[in-house]
């Protein structure tokens, strides 16, 4: 027997029925213990670990205009090409500190 695949976008995705919206309205009122996690296995403290966030996770990039010092951007810019990859990054690993304080405190 031959199946046929199927794929969807959001575009082309069927809208909810009536019966699913009700029964994820319900899921949704469900307290945590109460919700059947026996076919997910429990991580290690090894994997929660060595375990690295987000690696698949590719943020989408917003174009802004940011106003820098000059000495700044002039350093970003002495680094060689990718100033603005750079600049990001260091954005980055400085937001990630901080939500990391955050969750400590």
């Amino acid at each position: 027997m031959k199946t046929k695949t199927v794929s969807y976008t959001l575009e082309t995705l069927p809208p909810l029925t009536k019966a699913q919206r009700d029964h994820l309205a319900k899921l949704a009122t469900l307290p945590d213990n109460q919700v059947d996690t026996s076919d997910i296995s429990e991580l290690t403290d090894e994997q929660l670990n060595t375990g690295v966030q987000g690696r698949f996770y590719r943020p989408v990039k917003q174009q802004i205009t940011a106003r820098v010092d000059a000495d700044v951007l002039d350093w970003l810019k002495s680094q060689g090409k990718g100033y603005q990859v750079r600049l990001n990054a260091i954005l980055r690993r400085e937001m990630l500190a901080s939500l990391k304080q955050k969750r400590r405190a």
